[in-house]
């Protein structure tokens, strides 16, 4: 019996190619769509679920809280995780990690007699505690993870590293320098690993956190309130509820922070978040890297939802529309005695056929598309189904949910013919069946609307973000960092000698530049106030030229100067939006003494000028207080301001004066505006892949939409030709013929718009600068799906039309 459904199932599919052609290729474009998404949603979901007792991994986060606002941070001052262990008998281990906030990068150099045989600049550098690999997993191909850490100056290098050094060679107890902001210093190889899963902590290497400046900051502060940049890591004894802890928290917090915390005058809640969720669910401000964005993953899940419904809609119509071509074969089985529960599971069991049979197509066209999606998406997907026996299964789980989905109302509606009916050749498509492939059809068309609408308002948010006034000059400004001593005692002669060449207009130095994360911050706050009525700004250290080199808008003052002395002496230029939070105007806070209480006692700063707000960070997040200090310290990146055209031979020459004074090491640059860019990355992939996502769906519908038009153009063949014969035109039988289709098009456009305005206004809510939703966009997306439905539908009706009446009445 099976063995003769499946021969009847392969005959069916031989018999009528075209439409089976569009079925499988229609499933299987839209399984492989689908499965390349759950791809990506299992890795995103993946995050750190590989360490040992993920479960009972946890950060600890900080509140921090004032009059104005509350803000959060996954950091804490360095003396808490002691104090956190010593304290609760539900922590097992805890660890904590440091990563130089102003820096992004180091420069490594391998050694020999005291010159340097090579060196490159290595990104993703940390700093953590001998217990770090006690709670995070990575598989070491050389050394021992137990101790790794252990001793100062020892660090932990990637696979990759280490072949970048030492090639085949052992990397193990060899000494490499690292300089950075810590210092330039020799470090000791305990260790060379490879990660066994993605982590929100995707780092390159580890360097043990007693080293260098680091570790004696670590070692001597007491301090619980202040300096909060240390990644703080629980691991609890099994059991142990996260909550149950957290309660303990507030008696926590006042026994050992009280006192720092009326000198700083702000107050401190703590909570813990599970690890494998930070990645995608965390609130509080991000460092490491860019954490994964939960909304994303839910826009993708639906686009890949919406284009499997779009396909499997597909298959549905053209099923129902060819019934009368198999009304006979049901009528007689039914006569010879088949149940219809028999019936719906032939035509499920051939609607999987044609499933599976996609499945095979859908999975060569994922193999072939990976590269593409994980460029775009910043992944490293791969199929291995010897190495993941899960992903075979969810890809046969899906095909089978497809060809259910798909076969479903087919199925049931076939088997439900009149034998009588059928066999006296009255079978038709009946008003309910034919009602349902138009309604199916518009809510075809009504998805793809809404997919054209997101792209299209995606679109139009990521180009006013690219021409927004940042309130600074980003284009044709060059970022050289500055790792090591040498560098950075060079950089005034360098400066000096880049500056003679009229391509460059000027340069200047500072801790951080607009586009990547600031750390520092202080609360400041006016005469006759106390620091409970401060104001906290972020804060950048910066030395003379820099406000100039960069653009910025003065309003009132003047910038840092040579001619005026007293500007090292705890001088400041703030922004605007600085000043009216002090209660100021940008003229009448010139000359007024802002208080900061430090640990070692209030300091005075005295303001010197006023700059227009600025976007220091993307256009996400709202304007924020902001303040600059000038000092000589601190100097992590260099900024040239340049005017040419001729960027290659500019970088030639600053390359070769750059030799001139750090012959050995790498002279590594990037440009502002691509830098500042990297805050919108997730938006451009998300946009980028919703476009490509949203052409295949389109697409499929395009080829249902084919396949239903071909199907009416042959229903009505003979009226065509009789049409035709009483002297109708071309014209007046293409329209007659994709009138229905083009209603429901527009049906389908007046009910995506309300959603897709509903969609789209929720996702823009997540920038403070966004774009408006034009009514163009609307009409431009109707236009859109109108012309590609006329274009499809008349590329039949035309061929229909042109038909000779003779040939198709000559039955008659």
């Amino acid at each position: 019996m099976l063995r003769n459904y499946i021969q009847i199932a392969l005959r069916t599919l031989w018999k009528n190619k075209v439409f089976s052609l569009i079925n499988i290729i229609g499933l299987a474009v839209g399984m492989a769509c689908c499965l390349l998404i759950l791809l990506y949603v299992q890795h995103e979901l993946s995050y750190d679920t590989h360490n040992d007792r993920s479960k009972d991994l946890y950060r600890l986060v900080t509140e921090f809280v004032t009059e104005a606002k509350t803000e959060k941070a996954p950091t804490c001052a360095a003396p808490v995780a002691a104090a956190v262990k010593n304290e609760f008998p539900e922590v097992e281990e805890v660890t904590r990690v440091f990563i130089p906030f102003s820096e992004d990068k180091a420069i490594f150099k391998r050694m020999a007699h005291g010159k340097a045989l090579q060196s490159f600049y290595e990104s993703k550098g940390v700093f953590a505690d001998p217990t770090f690999f006690d709670l995070f997993a990575y598989e070491f191909l050389e050394g021992s993870p137990k101790h790794a850490l252990d001793l100062p100056n020892s660090v932990v290098i990637s696979e990759e590293i280490a072949q970048k050094l030492y090639g085949t060679n052992s990397a193990l107890n060899q000494v490499i320098r690292i300089s950075s902001s810590n210092g330039d210093l020799d470090f000791k190889i305990t260790g060379v690993f490879r990660s066994v899963g993605p982590s929100h902590i995707d780092s390159h290497y580890f360097m043990s956190l007693s080293s260098g400046d680091i570790g004696d900051f670590v070692r001597n502060t007491q301090d619980f309130a202040s300096n909060n940049m240390f990644f703080t890591y629980l691991k609890l004894r099994p059991g142990s509820e996260a909550k149950s802890l957290e309660a303990k928290f507030p008696a926590f917090i006042e026994k050992y922070m009280g006192k720092d915390l009326k000198r700083v005058a702000f107050k401190k809640n703590q909570y813990l978040e599970s690890v494998p969720s930070i990645h995608l669910y965390t609130d509080a401000e991000t460092i490491f890297n860019k954490k994964g964005n939960i909304q994303f993953v839910y826009i993708l899940i639906t686009v890949a939802l919406f284009t499997l419904v779009i396909a499997c809609i597909n298959f549905m119509n053209l099923s129902t529309a060819r019934s009368g071509k198999r009304a006979a074969e049901v009528g007689i089985r039914k006569v010879m005695g088949a149940e219809k529960e028999t019936l719906i599971g032939q035509f499920l069991g051939e609607s999987m056929i044609i499933s599976l049979l996609a499945l095979v197509i859908a999975i060569f066209l994922v193999e072939v598309s990976l590269p593409l999606f994980n460029g775009i998406a910043g992944t490293d997907l791969s199929i291995s189904f010897t190495k993941d026996y899960t992903k075979l299964f969810l890809f046969l789980g899906l095909a089978l949910i497809t060809g259910i989905l798909a076969g479903s109302y087919p199925a049931f509606y076939l088997s439900s013919f009149n034998p009588a009916q059928v066999l006296k050749n009255k079978a038709s498509n009946s008003l309910a069946a034919i009602n349902l492939r138009k309604a199916l059809v518009v809510f075809q068309f009504a998805l793809s609307i809404i997919l054209i609408l997101g792209s299209l308002v995606i679109w139009r948010q990521m180009d006013f973000l690219q021409h927004q006034d940042l309130g600074f000059v980003k284009d044709q400004q060059l970022v050289i960092p500055l790792r090591t001593n040498l560098a950075k005692d060079h950089y005034e002669t360098f400066k000096q000698a880049i500056e003679k060449n009229s391509e460059v207009v000027s340069a200047a130095a500072a801790t951080s530049y607009p586009g990547i994360f600031v750390a520092g911050d202080q609360t400041f706050y006016r005469e006759g106030k106390t620091v409970e009525n401060g104001v906290t700004l972020r804060m950048n250290h910066v030395n003379y030229d820099f406000m100039e080199t960069m653009g910025f808008h003065k309003i009132s003052g003047r910038f840092f100067s040579p001619q005026f002395p007293a500007d090292t002496a705890q001088r400041i230029i703030i922004n605007e939006h600085a000043v009216a939070k002090l209660g100021y105007t940008p003229q009448s806070i010139l000359g007024k003494t802002l208080h900061w209480n430090g640990s070692e006692g209030r300091l005075d700063y005295q303001v010197v000028g006023v700059v227009k707000d600025f976007n220091f960070a993307g256009l996400q997040q709202p304007i924020d207080n902001f303040g600059f200090i000038l000092a000589p310290w601190g100097l992590n990146y260099m900024i040239v301001r340049t005017n040419t055209t001729k960027v290659s031979r500019l970088l030639t020459s600053l390359e070769n004066t750059w030799k001139t004074f750090n012959p050995e090491e790498p002279f590594e640059y990037s440009f502002l505006d691509q830098d500042f860019q990297r805050n919108y990355e997730t938006e451009q992939k998300m946009g980028t892949l919703i476009s490509y996502f949203t052409t295949i769906a389109i697409l499929i519908a395009c080829l249902g939409l084919y396949g239903l038009a071909a199907f009416t153009a042959e229903q009505k063949i003979k009226e065509i030709g009789v049409r035709k014969v009483l002297g109708a035109s071309i014209t007046s039988i293409v329209g007659l013929l994709s009138r229905d289709f083009i209603k429901l098009v527009m049906i389908a456009y007046f009910i995506a718009v309300p959603t897709s305005w509903f969609l789209m206004n929720k996702w823009l809510e997540e920038f403070a600068y966004r774009t408006e939703l034009s009514w163009w966009l609307f009409a431009g997306a109707g236009l859109i799906a109108f012309l590609i439905a006329l274009v499809t539908v008349s590329s039949q009706t035309i061929r229909a039309a042109m038909v000779n009446p003779v040939k198709s009445l000559k039955s008659e």
